[in-house]
């Protein structure tokens, strides 16, 4: 109830009655029943969409661990790039320190096809399980394993939902597997498209390696020209003849089997994730920051109180309680604004561990 007792002197008013207050000590108790898939493709790779309200959010919410091997280390190579100085806004570390973000790299060890198709997640289960655990975030790349057959892509979506089910407090997120070269046709894209239809279906986070890898950063497509892992296509290759086309907008990296513009873009695309993560609606205008009432761009207590008032003194909308942002109301996305949103919201700015999970903002 601690929360609560947050919530109630921050109101502008001291109209919330003691039956009002045990109401909402009930309704805090149901869960948000919608949610949607967060794709993070090609698409999320401009940084200066996201206000930094939201990366800061994403840093102060998740504990990250990420099992990889050797291709899953671009996105962390990407990562580096953007790291700046401790105390920076993309600042990472294993612990977190200087306000940055916890990344547990390489832990579990091992990949999503190595040693096997399932040690990844059993090394999962048991981390979750420690009793000192603080991870709320898991991600696993590929290797090579995900051209697969369709049956063995199943026990990969099989294994995740199980996780997902059994630790409903922790978001998992899914990975495409790197572009071999066969393009659109071969059995590695089928493979990914298999990944994609579940997370859409499931309302699952995915990480799309491959299609980040299929463009360059002006959006030219690659994969029907049979583009690689290391963005050589038909023809040529795309990294190279876009920073020979950008002088000085291409950094120097040692980017495992692929080009330094590859390994920025992935990391790049990291920190958008983390920023939808933590709430944010996504760079398209289309995609409002729900919840954001008041209109200062970042989603807290102070929206959760004012959309409270909002829906609960219905004669004093347009004056004590009018809110700025009106069109961002409606965060259970069924298309009006009453108690439900006015709930949902309080849960997700009092109970951050559970974002991206119970409480998910539509």
């Amino acid at each position: 109830m601690s929360a609560l007792r947050t919530l109630i002197p921050m109101t502008p008013k001291s109209n919330i009655t003691p039956a009002l207050v045990a109401m909402i000590a009930i309704l805090v108790l149901i869960p948000s029943a919608c949610a949607d898939a967060i794709i993070i493709d090609h698409t999320c790779t401009d940084l200066s969409e996201i206000p930094d309200e939201w990366i800061t959010i994403a840093k102060d919410t998740f504990n990250l661990s990420y099992g990889h091997t050797s291709h899953g280390s671009q996105i962390v190579t990407g990562m580096s790039l953007l790291r700046g100085d401790s105390g920076s806004l993309y600042w990472y570390d294993d612990a977190g320190t200087n306000g940055g973000l916890s990344l547990h790299d390489r832990t579990p060890s091992g990949d999503l096809g190595n040693p096997d198709r399932y040690t990844w997640a059993t090394r999962t289960r048991t981390m979750l399980d420690n009793s000192n655990n603080d991870r709320n975030v898991v991600m696993w790349s590929w290797c090579g394993q995900a051209d697969t057959t369709e049956e063995n892509m199943q026990t990969y979506l099989d294994l995740m939902s199980g996780l997902e089910a059994d630790y409903p407090n922790v978001i998992f997120i899914y990975m495409t597997g790197h572009l071999t070269g066969t393009g659109e046709d071969g059995n590695l894209n089928q493979r990914n498209n298999q990944i994609r239809a579940h997370c859409i279906a499931h309302n699952s986070v995915l990480f799309d390696f491959a299609d980040i890898e299929s463009y360059d950063p002006d959006g030219n497509y690659f994969l029907d020209r049979g583009a690689t892992d290391s963005c050589n296509y038909d023809g040529g290759n795309w990294a190279d003849e876009w920073c020979a086309a950008h002088p000085g907008e291409c950094v120097s990296c040692s980017c495992a089997h692929s080009h330094c513009l590859n390994c920025h873009q992935k990391g790049k695309a990291f920190w958008w994730m983390m920023a939808r993560l933590a709430g944010w609606g996504g760079g398209n205008s289309e995609n409002r920051v729900h919840g954001d009432v008041t209109g200062n761009g970042v989603v807290n207590i102070g929206d959760a109180v004012l959309l409270f008032n909002w829906v609960s003194f219905p004669n004093e909308r347009e004056t004590t309680y009018a809110l700025t942002r009106a069109d961002n109301a409606d965060v259970t996305g069924d298309g009006n604004v009453n108690i439900g949103d006015a709930v949902l919201l309080f849960n997700w700015v009092s109970f951050p561990n559970e974002r991206g999970t119970t409480y998910v903002l539509k």
